[in-house]
Formats: C-alpha cells, sequence, structure tokens
C-alpha cells in the first residue's frame, strides 16, 4: 500500500489536534478531577485526559479507518494502512491540573517505523507547533532553525529543560543529576510538558534538553519538532532504568551530551 502523503497527515492532525486543544480548554474552565493515577499517586489522569483521547481517537479512525492508533490513556488500534497515530491528548496533565497554562495535545503520524508528521499544541497559548520528515518545522507557519552557529555558546551560557520521574527511586537519582548540571549551565527549566520542551528547543527557547523516562507520545510529534529545526535527538541508558533522551542544537551537541553523561543522567558503561 502506498504512503500517503505527509503533508496531509499533518493537516489532518492539525484539524484533530485544535478540536482536542478547544475541548481541553472548555474542560479547564469547567473545572477539573483526578480521575485516576498511573505510575505513583502523583502520577495523575483527569476526566478530560480521557474525553480528548476519544474524541481524537474517533476523529483520526473515522478519517482513516485502516490506521493504527497508541495513546497515553490507552486507546488502541492495530494498523493496516502501515500508519500509526502516536497521541498524548494532554502532555503536561499536573500543569492542567494547577492551572499553569503549560500543557498541550500533541498528535504524531509514524509510516515505516519513522514519525513523519506532527502537531503540538499548547491548549493556553495556541502556539502550534508543526514538522514534517525532511519539510521542516514551523510555529504558527513560521519556520524554526535552531542556532548554528560555530563556536556553540559555553556550557556557562547554556538553559537547559528537564523533567522528573513520577517514580520516587528515579526521581532521587535525576535531582542529583541536575543539581550537577546546573552547577555548569546558565539555568534550568521545568516546565512540566516534554512535548513543549522539545519544541521549546527547536524555538531557540531551550538550549538543551533532558530527561528520563519518557514515553513514545511524550516525544513524537515534539521530537520531530526539534529534529526539523536542526536539532539532535539522542537516547541513550538512563541511570534510573530507562532511556534518556537528549536534545540540543547539533552545533555544540556533543558538549553538551558530554555533560549530560559527566552529571550523572545515564547508565555508566563499563569499566567507568
Amino acid at each position: 500500500m502506498p504512503e500517503p502523503a505527509y503533508d496531509d497527515l499533518l493537516g489532518l492532525a492539525v484539524e484533530v489536534a485544535l478540536e482536542a486543544a478547544d475541548l481541553v480548554r472548555r474542560g479547564r474552565r469547567d473545572g477539573v478531577e483526578v480521575a485516576a493515577t498511573k505510575s505513583s499517586p502523583v502520577d495523575v489522569v483527569t476526566e478530560v485526559d480521557r474525553a480528548s483521547e476519544r474524541l481524537i481517537f474517533e476523529r483520526l479512525m473515522t478519517a482513516r479507518p485502516g490506521d493504527g492508533f497508541l495513546g497515553e490513556e490507552g486507546a488502541s488500534a492495530p494498523s493496516t494502512s502501515g500508519v500509526e497515530w502516536v497521541v498524548d491528548p494532554i502532555d503536561g496533565t499536573v500543569n492542567f491540573l494547577y492551572g499553569i497554562p503549560s500543557y498541550a495535545v500533541s498528535i504524531a503520524a509514524s509510516a515505516g517505523g519513522r514519525v513523519v508528521a506532527g502537531v503540538v499544541v499548547n491548549v493556553e497559548s495556541g502556539e502550534r507547533f508543526t514538522a514534517i520528515l525532511g519539510g521542516g518545522a514551523f510555529l504558527d507557519g513560521r519556520p524554526l532553525r535552531v542556532p548554528s552557529e560555530e563556536p556553540a555558546p559555553p556550557l556557562s551560557q547554556r538553559l537547559v529543560g528537564t523533567g522528573f520521574s513520577y517514580v520516587v527511586d528515579v526521581k532521587v537519582l535525576q535531582t542529583a543529576a541536575v543539581s550537577a548540571l546546573l552547577h555548569e549551565v546558565r539555568d534550568i527549566r521545568r516546565i512540566g510538558s516534554a512535548a513543549l520542551d522539545l519544541c521549546s528547543v527547536a524555538a531557540g527557547r531551550l538550549d538543551g534538553y533532558v530527561e528520563e523516562g519518557l514515553n513514545p507520545w511524550d516525544v513524537a510529534a515534539g521530537g520531530l519538532v526539534a529534529t526539523e529545526s536542526g536539532a539532535l535527538l539522542e537516547t541513550h541508558p538512563g541511570v534510573g532504568g530507562g532511556g534518556c533522551v537528549v536534545c540540543a542544537p547539533a552545533t555544540g551537541f556533543p558538549e553538551f551530551r558530554e555533560l549530560v553523561a559527566r552529571s550523572g543522567f545515564l547508565r555508566p558503561g563499563p569499566g567507568e
């Protein structure tokens, strides 16, 4: 079966993401209650998360009934078309719960094992980050390119984003690594949405990003936005046993990756 045009997939993703963002925005105004927890008592799910995922699933599966679906809140479908949608109905649920305006709807399409189109909509600001494999990254239609000047800024002048696991034992290891990192960079930001962190690298709002324990729906769309803007994204074994995502502009990436390892984010290799 021939692959669909990537821009067609992106167009559908944007249409559905904007509708879901409207639903989430209304849900926040109407009041939010925790519906369940996942990995720990502080890793929450709201009814709005579930409603957003139902809407996205129904819209995508109606438009493209042969596609697969992988959603954070459990919605799934096998693919017979070669396309799978990877969806986070609210990335940054704790922010959403508290009314902190940094949470997003994230929808990506993968084909042939690669993410080929993605959109991240910041629900409160309305900003729309989009990308197509090989077609660049955009913020509200404006091209995004990470800085590429040589030499790269020194590590001491880089602003770095990160996040923490909801699993206590992993969080303890991460906080030690962040403490070590903080001494060598300009400052740390913990925004609370991996998708928006990755888009912030693309937009030049962060000089780097590192976090262990992300899921495919956390990275799919935002990761494509970052790499299509000219950033590099790698996943390494993390100190807590999960995959650790490292993302930064290509210029200066090796120094940043080495700093991440030196600070203790990554699992030591043999003999280290």
